[in-house]
């Protein structure tokens, strides 16, 4: 055989390695690694303060007294005033825990199911996808959920009801050895249909509006694109999750075991339909910022990836 013949059966083995390739296989911890690194540029906006003065935004909003800072602005201040520039990054270590179980499960397995489909997925396949991915990200993640939650709120609570966790591992720990394993699991159900949404919110409305935009706008796949509809995906994912997200938190966050029936009446009772979306503004500032970042990550992650492997760039329409 020529060395002309064996180039000629050769080429169209290095065409197709290194061709633009929609189902790229990418490693399953990128999405865990993306979330990381936004949790750590956007903890702070995390922190949710209500019930007494000492974080910053959500869980707390959800969970307020009367008597507590109303407005995140004034929430912030407090925090600040009275735990200084750590006191909101206090939780973090259950944070990264958080998205390291939860989000590498959820983003590695719907990127998989993504990459393993022959052809390009419709909306509502990626919803599916998304779907069941978030479910089994949320039973994943929901023991570091619920520390998240917990750390977060403890600077709210009189000095007596205080659980001062050190960290993450002393949490899961002490949870365990005082409430037992089941403790781990408290709002699972709640959490897991939340992450569904979540994941099916943001995921696929991500690859939604990114596909919307690259094929109605001038823009091509670049860091404008994955801007515009990370954003627009955060939008989406805190409208749809705002309801489960109160539920989520006041169970988990809870002293006392109430079963959900009882807590929406009880919650209707005392707050009307209102209670669905309190806290609907700092959960955007939170989720906005965090999808925003996460998928700029990814996408980084992503590119990289390619470089390194000699893989072209994706074509201009994603599956979606």
């Amino acid at each position: 055989m020529s060395s002309k013949q064996s180039q000629e059966q050769q080429s169209p083995m290095k065409k197709r390695r290194n061709s633009p390739n929609k189902n790229v296989r990418y490693p399953f911890w990128f999405g865990g690694s993306a979330s990381c690194f936004a949790a750590a540029c956007t903890h702070p906006l995390d922190l949710e303060d209500p019930q007494l003065l000492s974080k910053l935004t959500q869980v707390r909003l959800q969970t307020r007294k009367p008597d507590m800072p109303k407005s995140m602005v004034g929430t912030f201040v407090h925090v600040f005033k009275h735990n200084g520039i750590l006191g909101l990054y206090s939780g973090l270590s259950a944070s990264l825990l958080r998205q390291i179980t939860y989000s590498t499960t959820r983003f590695g397995i719907y990127e998989h199911l993504k990459s393993s489909s022959s052809t390009a997925p419709t909306v509502p396949v990626l919803i599916a996808m998304a779907s069941a991915s978030g479910f089994l990200g949320g039973i994943a993640g929901n023991p570091a959920d619920v520390l998240n939650v917990r750390m977060q709120h403890d600077a709210a609570l009189p000095m007596a009801e205080r659980r001062n966790y050190k960290n993450a591992v002393d949490g899961l720990i002490r949870m365990t050895k005082e409430e037992g394993t089941k403790s781990l699991f408290r709002g699972v159900w709640p959490n897991s249909m939340r992450a569904v949404l979540m994941t099916a919110s943001q995921l696929a409305s991500y690859d939604g509006f990114k596909a919307l935009l690259l094929a109605h706008t001038p823009l091509s796949d670049n860091l404008t694109t994955h801007f515009s509809a990370s954003f627009l995906a955060g939008f989406v994912a805190t409208t749809v999750c705002s309801p489960v997200d109160v539920i989520k938190t006041r169970i988990m966050s809870s002293h006392e075991s109430k079963g959900l029936a009882k807590l929406l009446a009880d919650v209707y009772k005392l707050e009307g339909v209102g209670w669905m979306f309190r806290g609907w503004v700092p959960s955007f500032i939170r989720l906005g910022p965090h999808t925003v970042a996460t998928f700029l990550f990814l996408e980084q992650h992503k590119k990289m990836y390619r470089k390194l492997k000699g893989i072209d760039e994706p074509e201009a329409f994603p599956s979606a």
